[in-house]
C-alpha cells in the first residue's frame, strides 16, 4: 500500500497517508482562504485509521461556514497547518496538498464553494464537479478512531489532538 508523507515547513511535524485518498479537493471559502494564504486551499483526505501524525502539535478550533466545528493541528514552531478535521465528515482527516511538497500529487475531483472563487481562478478537468453549496456530510465506512498519547505516532481525531475538517 502507498504511503505519502506530508511535513511542515520547519519538518518536525509529519503526517504519513496511507494507501489512496478518498477524497481530493480544491476550497475556495474565505476562512481556507485564510488558512492557506492562497486564493483557494487544495486538501486531501483520508480515512482516520490511515494517518499517523508525529512530532509536536497545537490544535486550533472553529466554526466552519457549513455550521460544522472544525479542527485544525498546526506547528508550535512554523506554523503550519498540517492536518484537519471537520465534524461533518466523520472518520476522515483532511491534509492541505501542498505539505506533500509533490508535483505529481493526483489532481482534485471537487472544487466547492465555487461562490467565493476569484475571478481569475480556474479549477481544470472535465471530471472535475463543481459546486457553490457547502459539502454534504460524508460517510467513509466504518472508520475508528486510533490515539496514542504522545508525540511520536499519534492518530488523528478524538479529544487527543489532531484535527479533521470538511472543505
Amino acid at each position: 500500500m502507498e504511503k505519502r508523507t506530508a511535513t511542515c515547513r520547519c519538518g518536525q511535524l509529519k503526517v504519513t497517508c496511507e494507501g489512496e485518498p478518498v477524497r481530493i479537493s480544491v476550497c475556495h471559502c474565505l476562512d481556507c482562504q485564510r488558512r492557506s494564504g492562497s486564493a483557494f486551499a487544495a486538501q486531501a483526505r483520508w480515512p482516520e485509521a490511515r494517518i499517523m501524525l508525529t512530532g509536536r502539535s497545537k490544535a486550533w478550533e472553529r466554526v466552519a461556514d457549513s455550521g460544522h466545528k472544525a479542527t485544525y493541528q498546526f506547528c508550535p514552531d512554523c506554523g503550519s497547518t498540517i492536518a484537519y478535521i471537520i465534524e461533518g465528515w466523520p472518520g476522515v482527516v483532511a491534509v492541505p496538498v501542498g505539505a506533500f511538497a509533490d508535483p505529481t500529487f493526483p489532481a482534485p475531483k471537487f472544487s466547492v464553494y465555487e461562490h467565493r472563487k476569484h475571478p481569475w481562478v480556474v479549477v481544470l478537468g472535465e471530471a472535475v464537479e463543481h459546486s457553490s453549496t457547502p459539502s454534504v456530510l460524508r460517510n467513509p465506512g466504518s472508520v475508528s478512531p486510533h490515539h496514542t498519547p504522545d508525540d511520536r505516532g499519534q492518530a488523528i481525531g478524538g479529544s487527543g489532538g489532531a484535527a479533521s475538517t470538511r472543505s
